[in-house]
């Protein structure tokens, strides 16, 4: 069965969230964390970007 996810990419959090058995929860990152800074952060032309929490 397939699953319908809603995205907010907001200019402050994101989150993403779905329903399950009719009951809609924002899920969480694997710390536990349901919202997300909406931040990324490039420390060099080589470098890989930072997301979220850690830029």
């Amino acid at each position: 069965m397939s699953k319908i996810v809603g995205i907010d990419l907001g200019t402050t959090n994101s989150l993403v969230a779905t329903v399950d058995s009719g009951i809609p929860y924002v899920i969480a990152d694997g710390e536990g964390r349901r919202l997300t800074p909406s931040v990324v952060h490039w420390p060099g032309r080589e470098a890989e970007p930072i997301v979220g929490h850690a830029a």
